[in-house]
């Protein structure tokens, strides 16, 4: 069987995919198409010839997929020349229903849509990608990999709010999210350290625009930051992450602002863009160098965040053999590694400051209790992966 995957992660106005060796990991070809359904579009793709990008309106996700099949076949290399094995979907929101990727069918599809609630910006773009791959690649087996997944494996007692019975019954619980983020990364993580992942305790910092932090015991999660949405946990660029409960009740009496407008503040105008104006951790980073009072605060709340859960989860690991941190942020910022684990000493975490500038691979000293890495996270490949899974399962 054909380990090639194309991989397709469908947003609410982009398309990203990547044709993948499972195996390998090694992208043949990648992209994105975005602006979909505004007045001017953009597709870009990265092949064998580099990159090309065009301009052009790009009227609704079929209109992307289509665009994205013909820039294969001008640029490269030929769909219809390659052994595609699957079509693997990244679906955010699995609901406790989905432990596990899961073949694509009717059924599928109808349980997917009664999880958009939990999910409304999120799943019915990623339910709109599935319809439109089912048509465009009616031979090709589709797969589901859920961004809630990994976290299905919490204890009872960790994924539980203290809530109602009744809002309970109506799913409110911690779900996680970055799952496929999270697997790959803790995973790689212990390959690093030449340990097999059942034997290895990993804290996980998924640092980008989104950020969440997990606890992985023996490659199992068993904590995670992000709750019922990704809104709770730590300081993201839009989103503020945890906060007394009472807040949105007390600016709606205050305020006047209605839940919507309440929740859209919280998600989109709050975090690093609300303490600084900025939510580009680059821009915040280059205005903190030059004194700006906001954009420093901005930088400290964020850290201070991570350094709390980071302690929190090593409570909840009881012992650590590795802290990782990935995705934009955590690949690239080496003020925000070094920040956030200021003064963990005592708990055998330390950082050297010459192999953390330039982004080493272990940023820890050699005879640290606690191994420092920086990994650069691959859910595209973890998708493919997961896909082939599936197809041999």
């Amino acid at each position: 069987m054909s380990n090639h995957v194309l991989v397709i992660n469908a947003g609410s106005s982009s398309l990203k995919y990547s044709l993948i060796d499972a195996t390998t990991g090694e992208a043949a070809a990648s992209g994105l198409a975005e602006r979909i359904g505004e007045d001017e579009g953009r597709l870009v793709h990265r092949g064998p010839d580099g990159e090309t990008s065009t301009e052009k309106a790009i009227p609704s996700h079929e209109d992307a997929l289509r665009r994205v099949i013909d820039a294969f076949e001008s640029h490269g290399p030929a769909l219809s020349e390659v052994d595609i094995a699957a079509v693997g979907h990244r679906v955010v929101h699995g609901g406790a229903k989905f432990g596990v990727p899961a073949l694509i069918d009717d059924a599928l599809i109808a349980e997917v849509e009664e999880l958009v609630p939990l999910a409304p910006l999120h799943n019915p773009a990623n339910l709109e990608g599935i319809r439109v791959a089912r048509q465009l690649f009616p031979d090709l087996p589709q797969v589901a990999v859920f961004d809630t997944a990994f976290h299905q494996t919490l204890p009872e007692h960790a994924y539980t709010y203290a809530v109602p019975a009744a809002w309970q019954e109506q799913g409110i619980r911690r779900y996680g999210f970055h799952g496929t983020s999270h697997a790959f990364v803790s995973h790689e993580a212990a390959r690093l350290l030449g340990r097999d992942p059942a034997e290895v305790n990993v804290i996980v910092l998924h640092l980008g625009n989104g950020c969440s932090i997990s606890a992985v015991q023996g490659g199992r999660s068993v904590e995670t930051s992000m709750g019922l949405t990704p809104l709770e946990g730590l300081v993201m660029g839009t989103r503020s992450g945890d906060l007394d409960p009472a807040i949105p009740a007390y600016v709606h009496r205050e305020l006047g602002l209605s839940v919507d407008e309440i929740d859209y503040a919280l998600n989109h105008d709050s975090g690093l863009k609300g303490l600084s104006g900025h939510n580009d951790f680059r821009e915040l980073t280059r205005l903190r160098a030059a004194g700006d009072e906001r954009a420093a605060l901005a930088f400290d709340v964020y850290c201070h965040r991570i350094r709390k859960y980071v302690g929190a989860y090593y409570a909840v690991l009881g012992t650590v053999d590795a802290i990782v941190f990935t995705a934009g942020v955590g690949e690239h910022s080496p003020d925000a590694r070094a920040t956030s684990l200021a003064g963990l000493n005592r708990l055998g975490i330390t950082i050297d400051p010459t192999r953390n500038a330039a982004s080493a691979r272990t940023i820890s000293p050699d005879d640290a209790e606690v191994a420092v890495l920086v990994i650069p996270t691959n859910e595209e490949w973890q998708i493919a992966r997961e896909t082939i899974t599936v197809l041999r399962s």
